[in-house]
């Protein structure tokens, strides 16, 4: 069975056509392999680019101090954790 039900359509102007077709028949792949495997690799790398966490090193520092030496919990997230138990079921 086919998986591929969905449509994106782009207006380029012949210049770009042109490159795009040029492009791929190097590759030796059709318009549509070579713009969906580009279009879905850079949708990746910017979906990867926003979802990962970059530190500096005082940052790191303070992740891995804050992760190894945790601060004793203060009022408030006494609190939150007391409202999370009465809200939330537990199985």
């Amino acid at each position: 069975m086919d998986t591929r039900s969905a449509r994106i359509e782009t207006r380029v102007s012949a210049e770009q056509k042109e490159l795009i077709e040029r492009a791929a028949a190097y590759l030796g792949r059709t318009v549509s392999e070579f713009v969906l495997g580009n279009v879905e690799q850079a949708a990746r790398d910017v979906i990867a680019e926003h979802e990962r966490i970059k530190l500096d090193r005082r940052q790191s520092q303070v992740l891995v101090k804050s992760l190894l030496s945790p601060a004793a919990p203060n009022d408030a997230l006494r609190d939150a954790a007391r409202r999370h138990r009465k809200q939330v079921e537990s199985r």
